[in-house]
């Protein structure tokens, strides 16, 4: 496993760069979820940042880390041609549901 320097735009970690591990592909994962406890003022939640693409040197692909104001943390489903769209139908899904 490498580590790489990603970059964060946007939320609280807007500007930072932090050392990521990445996979055997050379890709850093999808959802960066940053947890932050909870204080007086406010209740725990977690920050979600996106990868997206940030260009290339060489032949190597360039990576940073977007804020998804929504902090949808859902890191997304495996979507069969088989499933509706929404129900969350496949495997590992809640049959009880």
């Amino acid at each position: 496993m490498n580590r790489d320097p990603i970059s964060f735009f946007g939320g609280p970690m807007d500007g930072r760069t932090l050392d990521v591990l990445t996979g055997p592909t050379g890709h850093p994962p999808k959802l960066y979820k940053i947890p932050v406890p909870a204080t007086d003022d406010s209740p725990a939640t977690t920050v979600v940042y996106r990868r997206v693409a940030a260009g290339r040197r060489g032949v190597r692909q360039l990576w940073r880390y977007e804020y998804d104001a929504g902090g949808n943390a859902e890191t997304g489903r495996l979507k069969w041609p088989w499933s509706k769209p929404g129900s969350g139908a496949g495997p590992g899904a809640d049959p009880a549901e």
